[in-house]
């Protein structure tokens, strides 16, 4: 029988150690929402333009040394991609990234960049998972999933620690009271989870890929529809939550909400007003889930803005709307 491991909040303050030893704290900035002062965490502005640095960082630099050489394997339609892609790169790492045919051009872009080598696939039910299981065997590489590892979720939930200092710096005694975070397959909310134990979590995703929503409301896993509606939220195109995710939100009682397209489409004009920053569809789930009323906002709230990798022109027609 396997033992897996299982995510700490020991790990969680291990990863922030790593993760401050080589990068500075993302930005966190304060905006109101209907007259409540609310902290945006910008780990839109992390060197790969998303969070998913943190865990990468954390997942590898726990690889031993001699089996560094035969590198690491994840499978991604993006941001994890870059992240493994950077943290091979820093460690001297080969790394291959299985990534969708229809994945954003600048995420596929950027993963090369930061020299992994990319194999397409189609963006069909478990396809890349099992091209990239099937690497990782044949290479005796090490398979890096994008949510369900330990070290993953320990690594991404360094944010949460990281914020919470960041709360003390700016004097706001009473900490962090409330975590609002983008969910796809729950990596970040679960390392929140265990970083920020007195917090509340509430987990966003985009309508119809709400799958972690309806699982912590069911009590059990819920799988995305095979007739899941079109996204602009690549990123939380997750069809199966998996269970080290749901075991520590479920255990937290994290609650979930859903938002629409049109409303993560005025998330992102409000963080470009607002923030003056740049964020993705999948990004701004959170803040949409504020604006639309379905978060009420409170003294002592975390949004955290995960990603700012956008498509240029498809971002520009995003600014050009009203709706």
């Amino acid at each position: 029988m396997t033992i897996v491991r299982q995510p700490t909040r020991a790990g969680v303050r291990d990863a922030a150690a790593k993760v401050a030893a080589i990068l500075p704290p993302t930005p966190l900035f304060f905006a109101e929402i209907k007259g409540v002062e609310v902290a945006f965490k910008a780990e839109s502005l992390q060197p790969i333009g998303a969070f998913k640095i943190r865990g990468a960082w954390h997942r590898l630099t726990a690889i031993d040394e001699s089996q560094r050489s035969k590198g690491v394997v994840a499978f991604s339609s993006g941001n994890h991609a870059q992240g493994v892609a950077w943290a091979a790169r820093e460690l001297g790492m080969p790394a291959v990234i299985v990534m969708p045919e229809d994945a954003p051009r600048v995420k596929r872009d950027s993963t090369l960049s930061l020299g992994a080598e990319v194999v397409g696939c189609d963006r069909g039910k478990g396809v890349r998972e099992k091209i990239a299981a099937h690497l990782a065997h044949a290479r005796g590489a090490v398979l890096v999933p994008s949510f369900d590892d330990a070290w993953v979720i320990e690594g991404q939930g360094s944010v949460g620690i990281e914020a919470e200092d960041q709360f003390e710096e700016f004097g706001l005694d009473d900490g962090i009271v409330h975590v609002v975070t983008p969910c796809g397959g729950g990596g970040l909310a679960a390392g929140l989870a265990l970083a920020l134990p007195d917090a509340a979590i509430t987990v966003v995703e985009p309508e119809g890929w709400d799958d972690m929503r309806r699982s912590l409301e069911a009590g059990w896993i819920e799988e995305a529809a095979d007739e899941a509606p079109p996204t602009a939220c690549d990123s939380l195109q997750t069809r199966r939550v998996s269970q080290l995710t749901f075991d520590v939100l479920s255990r937290r009682s994290a609650t979930g909400v859903a938002v629409a397209e049109a409303e993560i489409r005025t998330a992102q004009r409000w963080a470009a007003h607002n923030l003056r920053i740049v964020v993705e569809p999948g990004g701004a789930v959170a803040i949409a889930a504020l604006l639309a009323g379905k978060v009420t906002p409170e003294e002592g709230m975390l949004v955290i803005v995960s990603g700012g990798n956008v498509d240029a022109d498809a971002y520009a027609a995003v600014l050009g709307r009203d709706d």
